[in-house]
């Protein structure tokens, strides 16, 4: 399963995401976990590259494709941009788990 955590301020405003796992380790195979890992992966990777090629603001970013992780976090005050994108990004993300939930993907919100 792909646990994912997204980080908000105070106000609400999504800050950065902490994800974990794989679709494809469900204990039992069942139609769709390829597409689940895929989209999510998909989303992830076209979100940090937007934020970077369109925006100035800065961010850190880790991956460890072993673990399965990802973790990326803005180092400041995000613009309108950037604010766009991440609320694209987890819309995407709600989307694939109202649609195939578990033992595919959790989604959780944290403040920070």
């Amino acid at each position: 399963m792909i646990h994912v955590t997204v980080l908000t301020d105070s106000e609400h405003r999504y800050v950065g995401i902490d994800m974990e796992g794989h679709a494809g380790l469900a204990e039992d195979h069942q139609e769709g976990q390829e597409l689940v890992c895929a989209a999510v992966s998909a989303l992830t990777l076209n979100m940090a590259n937007s934020v970077e090629r369109f925006t100035d603001d800065p961010f850190q970013a880790h991956e460890d494709q072993e673990k399965g992780s990802f973790s990326f976090r803005f180092s400041s005050q995000i613009s309108s941009g950037s604010e766009l994108l991440m609320n694209s990004f987890v819309f995407g993300l709600m989307n694939i788990e109202e649609s195939y939930g578990e033992p595919y993907i959790k989604i959780r919100i944290k403040e920070v």
